[in-house]
Parts: structure tokens; sequence; C-alpha cells
């Protein structure tokens, strides 16, 4: 493995990880990296509609995406391949389409779905696990206002639990006028997790054409480390 691979995960469901990974594929593309947007397990999309994978990638530019598995139920993984009657995703799968990706890209965003203990397998698997066999380092996609704050305490409390590194917490959807809790977040969301807040994505930004969601992304991750979280 050449390239380094990133876990973008989040504290539940709609809360903006493809918006996050797709300004973070954007933000590498302008500094000249080459990446790749992996999802390993896409649920609750038709065979012929554009997943996050694709999406990210109509957002972020010229990347690769890849999906590995897809069911058409909006439900867990694991729960939608059953259903479904299709094989599911496994960990060890994941991590080595990652390794593969990284052969050939500087930079491999891995999506989940969901959270990060969300299952892929009927044994149990989760990203948490394909994480842990590629040593990657995993970024927390939180929402802004009031609830976030027990949500991303138990992902990083469960990432610290198996030995994984958060680099730290983005904020998927920033309102424009926050309210008392979203903004005291910026504060409590490091002190509660340990992790530091990178990034707030602003809301409505998938809804940008797209030369003006690249031409921004670098601006809205400008606290990023330049390498080390997809830069």
């Amino acid at each position: 493995m050449t390239g380094e691979v990133l876990i973008v995960t989040g504290t539940g469901t709609g809360v903006g990880k493809t918006v996050v990974t797709a300004a973070l594929a954007a933000r590498a593309l302008a500094r000249g990296r080459r990446v790749a947007v992996l999802k390993p397990a896409q649920t609750g999309v038709a065979e012929r509609e554009p997943g996050d994978a694709a999406e990210a990638a109509r957002l972020a530019g010229p990347v690769t995406a890849r999906e590995l598995a897809r069911y058409p139920a909006p439900l867990a993984p694991a729960t939608a391949a059953r259903l479904a009657g299709l094989p599911p995703v496994r960990p060890a799968e994941v991590a080595k389409a990652a390794i593969d990706l990284a052969a050939g890209h500087d930079l491999v965003l891995v999506e989940g779905a969901g959270g990060l203990l969300v299952r892929f397998d009927e044994s149990g698997g989760t990203l948490a696990d394909a994480a842990a066999l590629l040593a990657a380092p995993v970024v927390v996609v939180t929402t802004a206002g009031l609830g976030t704050l027990n949500d991303a305490a138990l992902t990083a409390e469960a990432l610290r639990a198996r030995g994984l590194h958060c680099r730290g917490l983005i904020i998927g959807s920033w309102p424009a006028a926050p309210d008392l809790a979203s903004r005291c977040n910026l504060t409590d969301l490091p002190a509660v997790t340990g992790a530091p807040l990178l990034a707030r994505i602003p809301a409505g930004a998938a809804a940008l054409p797209p030369p003006a969601f690249r031409d921004r992304a670098p601006a809205w991750l400008a606290a990023l480390p330049s390498r080390g979280t997809g830069g």
C-alpha cells in the first residue's frame, strides 16, 4: 500500500458523510493528488441510480469511484443483503479493495454506511473492523445541534476501545443561522470526544454547482493539516 487511506464514518445516517467525502476529495484534487472514493456497501439505491461514491465524484471532480456491493433496501448493509438474497460485504474485502486502490492513488477515502458499528455481515463485521485491518485513521462526521454530543462521544469511545485513531470531527451541515446548541457544540464536541473539530461544511453545499463546490471546499477545510487528513 502506497497511498493514504482515510475512513469517513458518521454518528448516524444522514449526517453528511458523502458531502464531507466529496469536500475531502476536492481538496486533495486541488493539491494535485490522485483520489479514490470507496463505498463498501451502498444501500437504498436502485441499480442504475448514482450512489454515494458517484455523488462524491460529481461534486469533487475526477476521482476513481468504486462500490463493492449495492442493495436496494434502505437498511443496514447486513440486513439489506439478507433481504435481497445477496452476499454481504465483509471487512476483509473492504480492506483489500482499499489497499488495491491505494497502490494507484495518493488518497483513498472509504465512506461507511450509517454509523461506525453498523453491521456489514451476519458475523457482525463493521467499518471499524475494516479500519483496524487497514490501521487507518478515522474522521467522524457529526450533526451540529442538540443531541449530537452523546452520539459523537459514543462513537469516539468505540474508536478508542478498538485502538483506532480518530483524526477529528467534521460537522456535515453547518446552518447559516446556528442556534445556541450548535454554537455551544463548537466547544463541547472536542471536549466530550477528545478529538479536534476539523471543519464545518455549510448546509446546502451539495446543492452547489460542482465547479463552485470544488472552488470552495479547500476553504471549508482550511484548518486541516496539509498531510494526514486528505490534504
